[in-house]
């Protein structure tokens, strides 16, 4: 029969304090044995000696008065707790017995009487007649310092025994008494074990630790556990390795989050108890990562958190590919709604025999487009951000928006503290929001403004529209993941990304109200990789202090 976790800890537990209390028992009946045997040696000495100091029956033993040593020692031994007391001349015959007065003219056994009869107290354990005694001896002298007789006060190894029963019989009654508390107690600590441990056996506990460690070295993203006090509690293999980390696991276990990664805003202990958050762009040391944090809880209490991250730069590359195709398909699609509506323009005309219109026609679209492809092409030096620029032209037209570039717009040279795929994003973005706010507002739409400057200092993004605005329910909260201002669809992650990357650039963004309506976006990033940097540290300054 198997037995449970809780009944062998159980059975454990008591047996080990039952045999923890046998041999306290009997090392206790030994030495409470030794103590008493040499509290009474003390005390017989102590009576031998003074009753051999009495000087009515120290002339009694010298004259060999039987009668009267009977009837002084009568009286001391009514009031002594000794076994017995006998006195003894100086020849070793007896001349007073407390227990046999017929012994009287016999001679003392026990053959410990030389020893005393030279002048020395002695105290031994020997067979009389009343049988094992511990007794002591006193010689007793006469007023020229001979030995004239012997005091004996004894007591009985047998009544020795019985006080020492005695004792250990109440300590073992008060020692039950704590090991049926004992039992209570390891029942009920068992049982809290049990429950502490969700019932399971040590060999389960044993196999799911086994299989947590497997699962964790096998999931590809970076997890770690941290307590309540921000100490690793756990850490997988794909952690330490997008972050860098040398050390083992069981270095880095106890660790202050801090110590491993530079302190970020994401992991403030008043950013952490106000709720969880799901895939929020961070920087962790040197890598820019998506992370998740979400708390444990046990019984309606925190026990620590999770956090879980991965590499935004893999998921970049995948999502700039999926963007590219979508771009592509986009573009070719408005190119090819755009250039049915002008052939079919064009083959009307030619049917109606117009043929200078038809022509004016052609030369009207080409001067456009070409103006539009020399001013874009001139002004920015990244053939991705022209294409983008084109493209949202182009289906800002098939919308019936229009978009119209400051004549201020350049950025001929590579700007470093973003990459090409956070830079499209973040103009995409702007445009896509711009024109579907436009859309959804009055006719005649207004264009949409827009300045893209690159210089010394820094580069700015200007982005204004007359569409319908943002509400001031929202304003405050418009750059929170979820948030939007559009109806339909799946919306609320543009504006959060653009947020998170200008952010990370160490640059900042305006709101402000377009006139008569509408709204401006005006992005400010520093051009220096220097100036980022030092923003940074006055963010992670700010958080330590």
């Amino acid at each position: 029969m198997k037995v449970s976790f809780q009944i062998k800890l159980f059975i454990s537990l008591v047996a080990f304090f039952s045999v923890l209390f046998t041999l306290l028992g009997g090392y206790y009946y030994v030495d409470v044995g030794r103590q008493l045997y040499q509290e009474m040696s003390a005390r017989a000495k102590i009576q031998a000696e003074e009753i051999a100091l009495i000087p009515t029956l120290r002339n009694e033993v010298e004259q060999k008065d039987i009668k009267s040593i009977h009837d002084f020692m009568q009286k001391i031994a009514a009031h002594s707790d000794a076994s017995f007391i006998v006195i003894g001349d100086n020849k070793g015959q007896h001349l007073f017995h407390s227990v046999f007065a017929d012994r009287v003219g016999t001679t003392l056994v026990g053959g410990d009487n030389e020893e005393v009869l030279q002048g020395k107290s002695t105290t031994t354990i020997r067979k009389g007649g009343l049988g094992i005694s511990l007794r002591s001896k006193a010689p007793i002298f006469n007023d020229a310092g001979q030995v004239v007789g012997i005091v004996s006060v004894g007591y009985l190894t047998s009544y020795l025994d019985t006080i020492t029963v005695n004792k250990v019989v109440n300590i073992l009654i008060a020692a039950v008494l704590l090991l049926i508390a004992l039992f209570i107690f390891s029942w009920f600590f068992t049982r809290s074990i049990k429950k502490q441990i969700f019932s399971l056996e040590p060999r389960e506990i044993g196999l799911l630790v086994r299989q947590q460690k497997a699962m964790m070295e096998s999931i590809y993203e970076g997890v770690i556990a941290i307590d309540d006090d921000l100490r690793i509690e756990v850490i997988n293999q794909a952690a330490r390795k997008l972050l860098g980390l040398s050390q083992p696991a069981r270095e880095l276990r106890g660790q202050l989050i801090s110590q491993v990664i530079d302190p970020v805003p994401f992991f403030a202990p008043q950013t952490m108890l106000a709720k969880d958050t799901h895939d929020e762009i961070c920087r962790f040391n040197d890598l820019t990562v998506i992370a998740s944090r979400v708390r444990i809880m046990l019984e309606n209490s925190l026990q620590g958190w999770v956090i879980t991250f991965r590499d935004r730069n893999e998921i970049d590359t995948l999502s700039t590919q999926l963007s590219q195709v979508k771009r592509y398909v986009d573009n070719l699609r408005i190119m090819r709604h755009e250039q049915l509506n002008r052939m079919t323009t064009l083959s009307g005309l030619l049917h109606m025999g117009r043929y200078e219109e038809a022509i004016g026609y052609i030369q009207a679209q080409s001067e456009h487009a070409q103006e539009l492809l020399d001013f874009i092409s001139s002004r920015f030096s990244s053939p991705t951000l022209c294409g983008l620029l084109l493209g949202k032209t182009a289906r800002a037209r098939e919308k019936g928006v229009e978009l119209n570039f400051d004549p201020a717009c350049r950025m001929d040279t590579v700007f470093q503290p973003l990459h090409e795929a956070e830079l499209i994003s973040i103009i995409g973005n702007l445009l896509d929001n711009a024109i579907e706010a436009t859309q959804r507002s009055a006719l005649p739409h207004a264009p949409v403004e827009v300045l893209i400057k690159l210089n010394e200092q820094e580069l700015i993004i200007e982005v204004a529209d007359q569409g319908v605005g943002i509400t001031p329910e929202i304003r405050e909260r418009i750059f929170e993941r979820g948030i939007t201002t559009k109806t339909r669809g799946d919306h609320g992650i543009g504006l959060y990304l653009i947020e998170s990357y200008v952010t990370q650039a160490g640059g900042s963004i305006e709101v402000a109200d377009n006139m008569p309506r509408g709204a401006i976006f005006s992005l400010f990033i520093p051009a220096t990789g220097a100036a980022r940097r030092s923003v940074q540290e006055l963010e992670d300054t700010d958080y330590a202090t």
